[in-house]
């Protein structure tokens, strides 16, 4: 009899465990309990559907295009401001777009760096943006950056990444220097990324469970600010979050950490240069004193990959693209900089 209720005991508690592991379908946009689609949307040869934001001249007047990449816990209407005088100045088309489950985008639960590479690429192919095109991304957007890097360097016209999040488990930081940044961060975000990268299974778990902080990142937790940072917040336009999260954490955040801090097929480290003849150029903006992204580690991959132009901005935070003027430089140093 002990035996028959222990076992039963056990049987409940795996049964509680597993369940309180297993995170709830998305919400699809369009479907009969999804929220409504209200942006232009394209349809990508394997079925989903990616919503995007046009900014500034028409696309069949521009002399530049760039794909705007955008960060965690984003979409496409968080961008780097492309102001109205320097698209008309220069030619600037600049389109947005929700990453697979942010938005209106509809979820990818095969994501991977390649895979949104591939989804910039047939985003550019179906809004006709030409053979080459610009990319820029900001924070976790230059993730997807590098993989464009990788996966289609024949299509682009240049690349900049602003601040763009770092994976800790890349081959080609050494050991050292890789673990003293991690320990930089909060001890709540050394867990969320340790299970993300040990244990994805575990991730929506972690971060909806009640007994430990996770993400501070996620919760905006005031401490990842930089002083500079908590300057530039209330520059930044209002933007409401309930439509970001608004088909599921599972499939936007947290699939975001799985893919972002996962293991890569390849290491952004052993990258050639893609500009090798001088016909564009890879940037990569940082501020030294970003919280959010070690600095450190940054300056190591750009003293690995010498071709890229490193811009690195004294007392800034992670925010600073908000700062004043500093969008223009970016956009603009991507289309008319230098070549290197």
């Amino acid at each position: 009899m002990s035996t028959t209720i222990s076992l039963g005991l056990l049987m409940g508690i795996v049964g509680y465990a597993y369940r309180a592991i297993q995170p709830p379908p998305p919400k699809i946009c369009g479907s009969l309990n999804g929220p409504p689609i209200t942006a232009s949307r394209v349809k990508l040869s394997d079925g989903r559907h990616l919503a995007y934001k046009e900014h500034g001249v028409p696309k069949d007047q521009a002399k530049y295009k760039i794909a705007y990449i955008h960060g965690f816990d984003s979409y496409r209407l968080n961008t780097i401001p492309l102001s109205p005088e320097l698209a008309e100045e220069l030619g600037i088309y600049m389109v947005s777009f929700d990453r697979p489950g942010y938005g209106e985008s509809d979820p990818n639960p095969k994501r991977t760096e390649k895979g949104i590479a591939l989804d910039v690429e047939e985003l550019a192919d179906q809004l006709s943006l030409g053979n080459k095109f610009y990319v820029l991304g900001f924070s976790m957007g230059g993730q997807a950056t590098w993989g464009c890097l990788k996966y289609i360097p024949h299509r682009l016209a240049g690349a900049t990444l602003v601040a763009p999040v770092i994976n800790y488990w890349w081959p080609g930081f050494p050991a050292d220097l890789s673990k003293e940044a991690y320990q930089k961060q909060f001890l709540q975000d050394q867990w969320t990324l340790r299970v993300a990268h040990y244990a994805p299974f575990l991730t929506y778990w972690w971060n909806t469970q009640k007994l430990f902080p996770a993400s501070s990142v996620a919760s905006k937790a005031p401490g990842i600010f930089s002083a500079h940072d908590l300057e530039l917040l209330p520059k930044i336009p209002l933007v409401d979050k309930v439509p970001i999260r608004q088909q599921g954490e599972l499939e936007s955040l947290h699939r975001d950490l799985n893919v972002g801090f996962g293991k890569w097929e390849f290491d952004p480290m052993d990258l050639e240069n893609p500009f090798a003849n001088y016909e564009g150029a890879v940037h990569l903006w940082h501020g030294d004193e970003d919280l959010l992204v070690p600095v450190s580690l940054q300056r190591y991959i750009v003293g690995r990959l010498p071709w890229i132009q490193y811009h690195e901005l004294k007392g800034a935070g992670h925010l600073f693209p908000y700062a004043d003027g500093m969008n223009d430089a970016i956009i603009k140093s991507l289309v008319i900089g230098k070549k290197k």
